[in-house]
């Protein structure tokens, strides 16, 4: 399985995914620590994935998605946004909705 397809699945088997630096009990930068807290801030319950501990994924994720940084969210399967655009909806209300009863 090579990366794109092991990433295509990681996004397939979790209904809300975050790739990241750290993990949600740890974040390693605060673009990270900012996207965990506000999936927390809605209930959300998701799946992490720390890129820092494989060089493929940190590489494969950007190409996968078209998106020069992390983190990234995906929620069932489609590429949502990184912390801005999270902080964005959040705002507006629609990250709460995105995420509600998954």
């Amino acid at each position: 399985m090579n990366i794109q397809d092991k990433i295509k699945q990681q996004v397939t088997d979790n209904a809300i995914i975050l790739y990241m630096k750290g993990n949600s009990e740890l974040p390693m930068c605060g673009f990270s620590a900012r996207a965990v807290n506000l999936l927390k801030s809605c209930g959300a319950t998701f799946a992490t994935i720390d890129v820092l501990q494989d060089e493929e994924i940190r590489n494969g994720i950007k190409v996968f998605s078209n998106w020069p940084t992390v983190p990234q969210l995906y929620v069932k399967g489609e590429f949502i946004g990184g912390c801005d655009i999270m902080t964005e909806m959040h705002e507006a209300g629609e990250l709460q909705e995105l995420v509600k009863g998954i």
